[in-house]
């Protein structure tokens, strides 16, 4: 057993991790989603899903569901972040 350990050690490179302060990674998507959800036209659009759940949360027994609104505000989103989203991608 240590025959096969001399040999990795002798023939294959020890590398350690640098133990100094490592960048903490920030997914560029996530920026940009908290970005966009400020513009006015995503507002707009959040403010009308938000209107539809509280409506749809306030009843009992309603086959009412919030999946227009939901898209429209995740279509808003989305584009808006494409526009930029893989000029930042490395």
């Amino acid at each position: 057993m240590a025959d096969i350990q001399n040999f990795f050690k002798r023939y294959l490179p020890v590398v350690k991790a640098d133990e100094g302060e490592e960048e903490e990674l920030v997914d560029p998507q996530t920026v940009l989603r908290e970005q966009c959800n400020q513009e006015s036209k995503c507002v707009n659009f959040k403010g009308k899903l938000d209107t539809c759940n509280d409506r749809v949360n306030s009843r009992s027994n309603t086959e009412e569901t919030c999946l227009e609104e939901l898209i429209d505000y995740v279509q808003c989103v989305d584009h808006c972040v494409a526009k930029t989203l893989f000029t930042k991608l490395k």
